[in-house]
């Protein structure tokens, strides 16, 4: 199999052991289409090494079952890779925005709740790779605060992998994550009026 070789080797005191495996945040965002579907490719690539990966979905409706999620399950029930753990924040309101009912707690107020869960699970290590999906719109749009996020992730213990998704990730952000990832659309068969269908888009 090939492997990467680094352009570069930095003067920082590290075995290339050490530098190989430190821990990685990354970006994925854009207006292209691809970003959770990358960042579910990778919860593969984690499964399959043993390591427990947990999914924290932001902004996708807790009705809308994506076929990645039933994949997951079904391969971290099997006891042959990592344990797979799956979360789900939102009702879809990348899309509709939309008053909550009496006694119901907000869109906002949810993204928050999930972002405590996402640091807690960080403390005590419980997961090897975080898929924070759509974590990019609640930092968007400011329910939650880049800078503690940044701070957080910075301060992980261990060798916690993250990958956060979504249009519009805040410049900070991008400025710290290891690995960015700008998704731009060429082409798109909605631009011609076409629906998403079974199989390609969930």
């Amino acid at each position: 199999m090939p492997q990467g070789q680094p352009s570069v080797v930095p003067d920082d005191g590290l075995t290339t052991r050490q530098r190989r495996n430190r821990p990685l945040v990354f970006v994925h965002t854009g207006i292209g289409k691809g970003k959770s579907t990358a960042a579910f490719g990778l919860a593969l690539r984690a499964w399959n090494q043993g390591w427990p990966v947990g999914v924290f979905q932001f902004v996708k409706s807790a009705k809308w079952k994506v076929g990645e999620e039933n994949a997951l399950k079904v391969l971290g029930a099997s006891g042959e890779g990592g344990t797979v753990a799956w979360h789900k924040m939102g009702e879809g309101w990348s899309w509709i925005q939309r008053t909550p009912a009496e006694g119901e707690q907000s869109n906002e107020d949810k993204a928050r709740e999930g972002w405590e869960q996402v640091k807690r699970d960080l403390a005590a290590e419980t997961h090897k790779l975080y898929v924070l999906d759509e974590f990019a719109y609640p930092l968007h749009w400011g329910w939650i605060d880049t800078d503690e996020v940044i701070e957080v992730l910075r301060e992980r213990p261990g060798t916690q992998h993250v990958v956060i998704t979504g249009r519009n990730a805040p410049q900070k952000l991008i400025d710290f994550a290891d690995l960015v990832t700008d998704m731009s659309k060429v082409k798109h068969p909605m631009d011609a009026g076409q629906k998403g269908q079974r199989g390609i888009e969930w």
